[in-house]
């Protein structure tokens, strides 16, 4: 194995970016990509963005939990994130008599702070290892290739595998298949709650503001990483102290103006920039209305339920917000793909290298081959969404489906007592989880509503065999919602999984009969079964082709322009990236201009008083209509500046991701992106394309001035 070289970067050339798009691998800058960096107002050096063997840039970025990015900003380990991200920790250390959602919390001492199941990771090292897979793999066929994959990639991780120091490794495959390389990460596991906004300042605006500019969000949290005396990863225990880092970010309350440079650094989830037209067909006409429709069922009866009950509030939150977030983003990423004619593009470039492939018989039958491999799976594809997103949309459903392990021990010969046992286990803590988080009165109409939904939309050879047969004979007419709605009713009483008493008989004496015929277990695994049995196999097929023809397609888009390696970078796959770009203003149609911050102004102009997004905490009213905001004021306005917005392209993962200026200095965390551009994940927008980001002063004006939190601001270095 060896190291990854700068120049690799530009030994191959797969995505040529316009404008500042691109999410680049912050360890393998090209020249020219950096010289463009400093145009814009870089002053850092390459080797302060990035260094193996001195403390940089990327030393203070973390993966933050499991899907978010954070950022160091003191000498004791302090991280600032987004609210949303921190979200299920501050819900989990909240209860009815303190509840942190609504009123907030700041830790005034270290003794104060809460612990939490959060993990963070820190970027140790990557390493080439594309000659390692390629030699594990060599020779198979690609459905081969695909299941050793697992094997040969444990085999290279397990080399740099060192428990005792919190180091593991991960093979990330770049470029769809035609690179690979492995990232090393220190996991912590001593992580800290140290402070939060109230909800109505961490999430005001809810869903209505939700992919939307302007914004007046305060989308922030701060945790803290704690390290055994000598900097090693550990359990949570009161003999840890806080982790000493190797770099943190400054911050800076000097302020932003149009066009300033803007940098994010952060670990972005996933983009498919190369996806074909055949994909964007799939997912404009079936998989994103379908999704949409079906979340949107979810939404509306967890809201009647939560907006009653502020413990149903509560309970329900994380989900909640889980569930609205990409609800509004796949909705806007369809409308916007079609706005702008991308199908057509892709056909249009695809016709260009169809074209070029002629006469070379590695390229020329691979859209053939395409046309063939989605002909093939479009057929259940809706089924699939409706499985994922309607039938195991209900929480009940979706326990009873992880059952499905603890019937197969049951059912089949040979498996030892400590199989079982283990099996059993592992329900019983998923049962005590899904418990925490249930509401039955939603759960019940979620239920009823989406079996319904699932027997009008999908094709009836595609229902499982009898089960619609079932709910006829005992309950009624299945055109009628009052069918579904008596028979969930009696799933929801009769079945054992809401019931303690039969639960723990079920665990003391199990029996496969007795769970098959539970109604709760019976009528998720009546779909899931089907699914699998059925289905899944060509869907697995299906997906197992595209990579075989994504992996070809892009080394012939190599071939096709060898000249044109000026600037490329592989789709996100959740791998530390930087992006760059300015603040700057925009104007999303005719005779409407956006500016590129909102202020304290435009809070106020939106509270509303007692409203579920755009209620405000009566001392920020006070203090904001006092302008009391000390020296996070921006004296340009007079004003308090609460967000902005930059041309960075950034993706799902950015979320808490630092924006940081010219001279490696904090100015706002990014948390979102701007409807207009919402088809971003597939096709970079040049013109409309937005990060929205809460400014750093507001954060800390939100700590300091709203919260008390002195002792916090004074670990800052603060640049004035």
């Amino acid at each position: 194995m060896k190291k990854i070289f700068v120049s690799f970067l530009l030994s191959i050339c797969l995505l040529k970016a316009k404008a500042d798009e691109g999410m680049w691998l912050p360890m393998l800058l090209g020249q020219q990509v950096y010289n463009d960096m400093v145009k814009k107002g870089l002053k850092l050096t390459k080797e302060q963005l990035y260094s193996i063997n001195k403390s940089s840039l990327k030393d203070a970025i973390l993966i933050f939990g499991g899907g978010c990015t954070g950022e160091i900003v003191s000498d004791q380990g302090l991280i600032f994130t987004n609210h949303h991200c921190g979200y299920a920790a501050i819900a989990g250390a909240s209860t009815i008599e303190h509840n942190y959602l609504t009123d907030g919390f700041y830790a005034f001492n270290k003794g104060q702070e809460i612990k939490s199941e959060l993990t963070v990771q820190f970027l140790d090292r990557i390493v080439d290892v594309t000659k390692d897979v390629e030699e594990g793999i060599k020779g198979l066929a690609w459905t081969d290739r695909v299941a050793k994959m697992p094997e040969v990639y444990k085999t290279i991780t397990d080399k740099v595998l060192d428990k005792d120091n919190g180091l593991a490794g991960r093979v990330y495959s770049m470029f769809k298949g035609n690179q690979y390389i492995m990232y090393v990460y220190k996991t912590y596991r001593d992580v800290r709650l140290v402070g939060a906004p109230p909800e109505k300042v961490g999430k005001f605006g809810g869903d209505t503001d939700n992919w939307e500019w302007p914004r007046h969000t305060g989308d922030f949290s701060i945790f803290r990483v704690y390290a055994t005396k000598d900097g090693k990863p550990a359990e949570y225990s009161n003999e840890n102290i806080p982790l000493k880092p190797k770099y943190f970010l400054p911050v800076s309350i000097k302020g932003i103006k149009d066009n300033d440079f803007a940098m994010i650094y952060g670990y972005p989830g996933g983009t498919n920039r190369y996806e074909t037209s055949y994909g964007i067909k799939l997912k404009n006409e079936i998989e994103n209305p379908s999704l949409v429709n079906l979340r949107d069922v979810r939404l509306k009866l967890m809201h009647e339920q939560m907006i009653k009950d502020p413990a149903v509030k509560l309970k329900l939150a994380s989900n909640y917000a889980s569930v609205a977030n990409y609800w509004k983003f796949f909705d806007g990423e369809t409308k916007q793909l079609i706005k702008f004619h991308t199908f057509e593009q892709k056909q249009a470039y695809e016709n260009t290298f169809a074209t070029w492939a002629k006469g070379k018989p590695e390229y020329e039958n691979i859209f053939n081959d395409y046309a063939k491999n989605y002909a093939a799976w479009t057929l259940y594809s809706k089924q699939r969404q409706y499985i994922n997103e309607g039938i195991i949309g209900s929480p009940l459903a979706a326990f009873g489906a992880s059952l499905i392990g603890v019937e197969t021990n049951l059912v089949k010969t040979g498996v030892s007592s400590a199989d079982l046992k283990k099996s059993l286990t592992a329900a019983e803590a998923m049962r005590k989880t899904f418990l925490a988080a249930e509401d039955r009165s939603s759960d019940e109409k979620i239920l009823a509503k989406t079996a319904m939904l699932f027997y009008n939309d999908i094709d009836k050879s595609q229902h499982p065999i009898g089960f619609y047969e079932g709910i006829k004979a005992t309950y009624g007419d299945l055109k009628e919602e009052q069918t579904f709605k008596k028979w969930a009713r009696d799933v929801f009483t009769k079945t054992m999984l809401l019931d303690d008493a039969k639960w723990t008989a079920f665990i003391a004496n199990p029996d496969a009969t007795v769970l098959q015929a539970d109604p709760g277990f019976a009528y998720a695994a009546a779909f899931v079964k089907n699914y699998n049995l059925k289905y899944a196999p060509l869907y697995t097929a299906f997906t197992n082709k595209n990579a075989e023809l994504g992996k070809s397609y892009l080394k012939g888009i190599m071939e096709m322009n060898p000249k044109a390696a000026s600037k490329m970078y592989p789709d996100a796959n959740f791998s530390m990236r930087v992006s760059y770009g300015n603040v700057k203003s925009y104007n999303p149609r005719d005779a409407v201009h956006y500016d590129y911050v909102t202020t304290g102004k435009g809070v106020l102009e939106k509270y509303i008083a007692g409203d579920y997004e755009f209620d405000l905490p009566a001392k920020q009213i006070e203090l904001m209509k006092k302008k009391d905001f000390g020296q996070y004021i921006d004296k340009g306005r007079n004003d308090l500046v609460i967000d902005f917005i930059t041309t960075n392209d950034i993706t799902g993962g950015n979320s808490g991701s630092p924006v940081i200026d010219g001279s490696g200095n904090l100015i706002g965390l990014a948390f979102d992106g701007n409807y207009e551009a919402l088809s971003h994940k597939i096709a970079f927008d040049k013109d409309l394309n937005r990060t929205i980001c809460v400014d750093v002063r507001y954060v800390l004006w939100c700590i300091d001035k709203l919260g008390g939190a002195q002792n916090i601001i004074s670990e800052l270095k603060l640049i004035k």
